[in-house]
């Protein structure tokens, strides 16, 4: 397995924070990996967890928020324990892993911050200060301890999160930009096992330049289209597709999905037609022709 440098770094801060009390430094227990979108975060971040056979507990951005105030608070303390259980349960390494962390508690112009974006501010600051002391309502027992388990987070734009949350000593953060090379080796793992030399790989990429990973994977997923249609013809066409595969008799069988072949031509020419799309809705911007009056 190749090790990029953030597959590096999430594997040093899991590391660090199971030394923790080994060490006499004081270790950040978040670790917030950010950089542009699509740029392979959270897919590098799971593909570390199963390398060191991790079993994580995952938040998404959409949990930070609740019409109960309180509530996504109450809910980190609930899903860090739970990741600790695991360390006590299982006898296996776990982590709390927050995706896209900006989005839900990020402050973008003049959005409004509410209590709940407060609370999970105050949540997470505690959690980095007192790792082994979760309370989530019950009655204090000097017993009650919580093995430490890290944080990691995921972002855009951490300049949007509150300052205090993200000083040094709670957060370690780790900008991830890819490189040329690093974008090459990323995308030849993708198409490895279609026969895609690393030389074709190379040629991709130097076509489609500027792109983030995530357009690479969405490169090869568009070369299926001609053949999932291939594959509706064959059960009957549109009108059955739901029948054919909901409604069907057990002992009935569907026709067999043969995968396209791989090839750089497929791959370029959906490569072009990702960036024709691209292009359009740039050029398009249709929301001018809906919202005249959004210049004014």
């Amino acid at each position: 397995m190749t090790y990029f440098p953030v597959l590096l770094t999430v594997a040093c801060h899991i590391a660090k924070n199971y030394l923790a009390h080994l060490l006499n430094v004081k270790i950040p227990l978040i670790l917030g990996v950010w950089g542009g979108k699509g740029q392979g975060k959270t897919f590098q971040t799971e593909l570390i967890f199963q390398a060191m056979g991790i079993v994580p507990v995952i938040m998404s951005a959409g949990e930070l928020e609740s019409e109960w105030a309180g509530e996504p608070g109450k809910l980190i303390r609930e899903r860090y324990r739970t990741a600790s259980q695991v360390v006590q349960n299982q006898g296996k390494m776990s982590c709390l892993m927050i995706n896209d962390i900006d989005a839900g508690l990020g402050r973008f112009g003049n959005t409004q911050m509410t209590v709940n974006n407060q609370i999970v501010s105050g949540t997470l600051m505690n959690l980095s200060d007192n790792p082994t002391r979760v309370s989530i309502g019950q009655d204090w027992r000097e017993s009650d301890i919580t093995n430490r388990v890290p944080i990691i987070v995921t972002g855009n734009d951490f300049s949007t999160l509150y300052a205090p949350l993200i000083r040094d000593g709670r957060m370690e953060k780790f900008y991830w930009q890819p490189t040329q090379e690093d974008i090459v080796n990323i995308v030849h793992r993708m198409y490895e096992k279609d026969g895609i030399s690393r030389d074709e790989v190379v040629s991709i990429v130097e076509t489609f330049p500027n792109q983030a990973l995530d357009f690479y994977g969405a490169l090869r997923s568009r070369t299926y289209d001609r053949s999932i249609s291939k594959w509706v013809e064959d059960i009957g066409g549109v009108e059955k597709l739901g029948n054919k595969l909901l409604r069907r008799r057990k002992d009935e069988e569907l026709p067999v999905f043969t995968p396209p072949e791989q090839t750089v031509e497929a791959l370029l020419e959906s490569g072009y037609s990702l960036l024709r799309e691209q292009q359009l809705i740039m050029e398009t911007k249709l929301s001018k022709e809906y919202m005249k009056n959004m210049d004014d």
